[in-house]
């Protein structure tokens, strides 16, 4: 230093000692940093030798091949949370930055859940979202249960609302499945799911799905069905008094709307009724029905069209309209009919049907207008005036 102030003139020797200055500093801020990480790094190493010691102490001292089992476990499970806290340190220390997760446009943020009722039309509607998902980009998904079981085990459906809600790389989704309802909320989703679904006459439901199972449809004909080989008539099952056409065999739309409790799945509850009545009006975006499936998908196509742009004319021209028909149906007579009508089963199941129909007829008669014998969607028929302050 005395050789600088010698050599240079006062204000560079001033620069050359900051400068100096700054640099040692910077060392020795490097060197602090290196030895926290150092420490911190031995932290985790001692923390794997630690959890180590009592396992190989319970190893060595137990006897029996319960306890030994349970310490190798042991050891697998305590050396993986080890390591794993040591590379948590490591990583703080090499990633530049927090990791940003992924963000979901607040247009793509939305679920459709389709809890499909068997024979309803459903995989002609089905067949409609495939169709259309590529073209107005979204995803579809089929949620397959085992042995078509309805309703879910309580760990799945805490697995099932958490994939649908946090699943970001399959929004916007439309899942679809022989699921009862499953309230969100309850899980304390605050976004729930837009549900929605059609039903059917339930007589007309139960006479497809007798035959379906005996004879299979159009849509897989080669697929052997659970009831194959069985050529009687259901009005033969009715008159012989089967299993298979028997009045509890129509409770099946009721429990569908009323969801996973246990008393939804109790033949013949009137609250079980009631409850699938509330959740069709305050849970269900829109309900249709099989005989008039071509207003539900228009209705939808005007509602939802970042689904179902384009739903009304494909379903109307598309090869895929009704494709899945089961075959060899026979209609039943008049005295079937009277006799499963005398069921309290049926009047409940019909009451519901009627209840939906008459609630779809309601929103369809507020949504379209007929001319010349065509439907057609209203435009809006609300704006907004009288908006105060006013604007400068």
């Amino acid at each position: 230093m005395g050789l600088l102030r010698i050599m240079l003139p006062p204000k560079l020797q001033l620069l050359a000692v900051l400068t100096f200055g700054v640099a040692v500093l910077f060392l020795e801020n490097q060197i602090q940093k290196l030895e926290e990480s150092r420490g911190k790094l031995a932290y985790g190493q001692d923390l794997l030798s630690q959890r180590r010691a009592p396992v190989l102490r319970g190893r060595v001292g137990r006897t029996g091949t319960d306890h030994h089992a349970c310490g190798d476990g042991a050891v697998r499970s305590e050396r993986a949370i080890a390591r794993h806290e040591v590379r948590e340190i490591e990583q703080r220390h090499t990633i530049d930055g927090p990791r940003q997760d992924a963000t979901v446009d607040e247009d793509d943020d939305v679920v459709i859940i389709y809890n499909r009722v068997p024979k309803t039309a459903s995989t002609s509607f089905t067949n409609i979202a495939y169709d259309l998902c590529a073209k107005n980009k979204y995803h579809v998904l089929h949620i397959n249960t085992t042995k078509n079981n309805p309703v879910m085990s309580l760990q799945d459906q805490v697995r099932f609302v958490k994939n649908v809600t946090s699943w970001k790389e399959m929004k916007p989704g439309f899942y679809h499945g022989h699921i009862s309802y499953l309230d969100f909320a309850k899980f304390g989703v605050k976004k729930k799911p837009i549900y929605i679904n059609v039903i059917r006459d339930p007589i007309e439901r139960l006479v497809s799905y007798y035959y379906f199972l005996r004879f299979g449809d159009d849509y897989r004909p080669g697929l052997r069905r659970r009831k194959q080989g069985d050529k009687k008539t259901f009005d033969e099952c009715v008159a012989a008094g089967g299993s298979d056409c028997a009045p509890e065999k129509l409770w099946l739309q009721i429990p569908f709307f009323c969801g996973h409790s246990s008393e939804c799945w109790n033949v013949g509850s009137r609250w079980a009724l009631e409850q699938a009545k509330y959740n069709l009006i305050n849970e269900f975006f829109l309900v249709g029905v099989t005989e008039e499936l071509e207003d539900f998908i228009m209705l939808l196509e005007a509602t939802l069209p970042r689904f179902f742009r384009g739903a009304t004319e494909l379903y109307r021209t598309g090869k895929k309209s009704h494709l899945r028909k089961t075959t060899e149906k026979k209609l039943p007579t008049k005295e079937t009919i009277a006799k499963l009508q005398q069921s309290e089963i049926w009047k409940m199941e019909n009451e519901f049907y009627e209840f939906a129909l008459e609630q779809f007829q309601f929103v369809r008669a507020h949504a379209v207008r007929e001319k010349d014998g065509e439907l057609y969607i209203l435009t809006q028929n609300f704006f907004y005036e009288k908006i105060y302050p006013k604007s400068n």
